[in-house]
């Protein structure tokens, strides 16, 4: 086992500061790189120390991965966690960091590439007989889309190989949304991943987004912590998660976490990951969608059925410690939701709001939990990502876990700043999300229409 005495996180906002919290329980020192637009961030007050990586914009500090690597060697760090996002599924950054000595938290280099390769890991995935959509190899013409609808037929799904995030993907319901879809999902591949590969999938009209955290050792030991169900989203973009799935029984619980373990396992999987999947609400069907070889955003919600730090574990599995934990002690217990709290402003087409919070008062009491890199006073970049808090609540039953996380919402004081507190409540309140009857379209396709309607 290699022991790390000092961690340099390459990452901003709640997920550096839940890095900092993982780091302090297993006694590791802390330095967190920031852009000089978060020099006053939370993470930078709770690090123990801070060295400023660039200006502000990503592509001159958070993505430049030679400065990070020079930043963690100058400040005498032994290990790099990525976090989410920025350069976590990036290979040549783990390579980066091995080459000159440092542990990245996460996994191999090959595993990245493998997983990060949405063909590569379908290929995988039909290999190892883990269903996958009726889908096509790597497309270079929107020719060759129109050739795939006509054996197929439309909606279908385009989407980028590098792809992440729901940048590269468009939905194309007929033959003249082909080629405007084409060209804008593939440049945006290309800028956002410097790869404007793509591929086409057919799309499921009522489908569930369900996906499965695992946790591996390096050695084929793969430990599964159930399902989380990521349905309401916009634009590809999840709002609302919770675990478990209102649409999952424990039979299909089952059958998703062994094709996810099986496909970890082949590769060797090592720290934490999460297996996507599709579950197609008619037919009762699942497909393999992806795998992200990170930490997730929504990884709290585990954590609190669970009862399992993900990141402590995350941190101790890729030290070459053996996994603390066997797949017969993790039991999930009642119910867990995340909102995800975002400086926008919904019903301006979710405008961002970046501006300076001038009252912080988050939601306490049993059950809840704010993941947050904000505080009174603090001023909220608009280079960034707009999402300033996770709100995590848990009861002993999905009611429960409903009923508080209203309260919670109803709590959540920020001054100044327009947020998506208010849309929150409202789509908690809609009978249709409450029974757990909605689908990934339901919030664009549905609740929104109603609400522009009202």
């Amino acid at each position: 086992m290699r022991a790390v005495r000092r961690l340099f996180v390459a990452n901003r906002g709640e997920i550096a500061v839940r890095i900092i919290d993982a780091c302090r329980r297993l006694g590791i020192e802390t330095v967190v790189g920031v852009s000089t637009a978060d020099r006053e961030t939370l993470a930078a007050r709770l690090a123990d120390r801070t060295v400023c990586i660039g200006p502000p914009r990503a592509p001159q500090s958070y993505l430049k991965a030679e400065t990070l690597v020079a930043a963690a060697l100058g400040s005498g760090c032994d290990a790099v966690h990525p976090g989410y996002g920025f350069l976590a599924e990036r290979p040549a950054f783990q390579r980066l960091c091995a080459d000159h000595g440092l542990l990245f938290i996460g996994p191999r280099a090959e595993t990245i590439e493998a997983m990060g390769d949405k063909l590569r890991a379908r290929g995988l995935a039909r290999d190892l007989q883990v269903p996958i959509l009726p889908g096509s190899g790597h497309i270079e013409s929107s020719d060759q889309v129109m050739r795939f609808a006509e054996a197929n037929g439309y909606p279908l799904l385009l989407k980028a190989s590098a792809g992440g995030g729901g940048r590269g993907m468009r939905l194309v319901y007929s033959s003249e949304e082909v080629v405007p879809a084409w060209e804008s999902a593939s440049a945006e591949a290309r800028d956002a991943f410097g790869d404007p590969t793509m591929y086409v999938e057919r799309f499921i009209q009522r489908a569930r987004h369900v996906e499965i955290q695992l946790m591996g050792d390096g050695h084929g030991h793969v430990v599964h912590f159930g399902e989380r169900d990521c349905s309401v989203q916009r634009r590809y973009q999840k709002l609302i998660e919770e675990a478990p799935s209102p649409a999952v029984s424990s039979e299909l619980r089952h059958l998703l976490a062994d094709a996810a373990i099986h496909l970890a396992s082949e590769v060797g999987y090592l720290g934490a990951g999460t297996v996507e999947f599709l579950l197609d609400m008619d037919t009762k069907e699942f497909y393999f969608l992806e795998m992200n070889t990170r930490i997730q955003v929504e990884h709290p919600v585990t954590e609190m059925v669970t009862g399992v730090d993900l990141v402590v574990e995350q941190i101790r599995s890729v030290s070459g410690g053996e996994l603390t934990i066997g797949q017969e002690s993790v039991r999930m217990r009642g119910q867990a939701i995340e909102c995800r709290i975002n400086a926008e402003m919904p019903d301006q087409g979710f405008k961002p709001s970046p501006g300076r919070i001038t009252e912080w008062i988050p939601p306490t009491g049993y059950g809840i939990r704010v993941d947050s890199h904000c505080y009174p006073g603090y001023l909220i970049p608009p280079f960034y990502d707009s999402m300033i808090a996770k709100l995590i609540v848990h009861g002993h039953d999905r009611a429960a876990a409903l009923a508080g996380m209203d309260r919670a919402l109803g709590s959540f004081v920020v001054g100044e700043v327009p947020t998506t507190i208010p849309f929150h409540r409202r789509v908690l309140a809609e009978p249709t999300f409450r029974e757990g009857k909605i689908t990934t379209r339901w919030v664009e396709e549905d609740f929104m229409l109603q609400q522009s309607v009202s």
